[in-house]
């Protein structure tokens, strides 16, 4: 994975972050996904699983319905993600499905683990390899304030893991 990132993507992964804190301040689990296009934000969604009572409305996949949405259109190929957190193998599947060009990420599987999320212990990485995507993934975009971002709401009373 590559740690090598330009300029904007702090930018970019902190309206992700925004929208994860302002999805927790509703109940919901704290993580947030932004979507680019050619430099301009399409999507800024959160996670909704419980609002939704839809376990699939990951932030991901919430940002990429969004997306397509807004651009009348089921490939994302000239767009980019943020996420707060390393994609699950379902969101991971569907960036690549959506054609993402590459997904950023902040805090890893294992921060989500430790927050107390119920995860799969298969890392973008491998689920890139694995299913021979194109889609490159760049882990640890501001992973200490999205770990801290997670590791917060883990201690927090009246949170809801799945």
């Amino acid at each position: 994975m590559s740690t090598l990132f330009k300029k904007g993507d702090e930018g970019f992964m902190r309206l992700a972050m925004e929208k994860a804190l302002a999805g927790t301040a509703n109940g919901q689990a704290p993580f947030g996904a932004c979507i680019v296009r050619k430099g301009v934000v399409v999507a800024v969604e959160h996670n909704r699983v419980w609002q939704t009572t839809d376990i699939t409305a990951h932030a991901e996949v919430q940002a990429i319905r969004s997306a397509c949405r807004k651009l009348k259109m089921v490939s994302l190929k000239d767009c980019v993600i943020y996420s707060t957190c390393e994609p699950c193998p379902m969101c991971f599947s569907a960036c690549h499905w959506a054609g993402l060009k590459t997904v950023y990420y902040g805090a890893s599987i294992q921060d989500a683990k430790l927050a107390g999320f119920n995860e799969l212990f298969i890392s973008a990485k491998k689920m890139k390899s694995a299913g021979k995507s194109s889609v490159h993934v760049c882990g640890g975009l501001l992973k200490k304030e999205n770990a801290a971002l997670l590791h917060q709401w883990g201690r927090s009373k009246g949170k809801k893991t799945y």
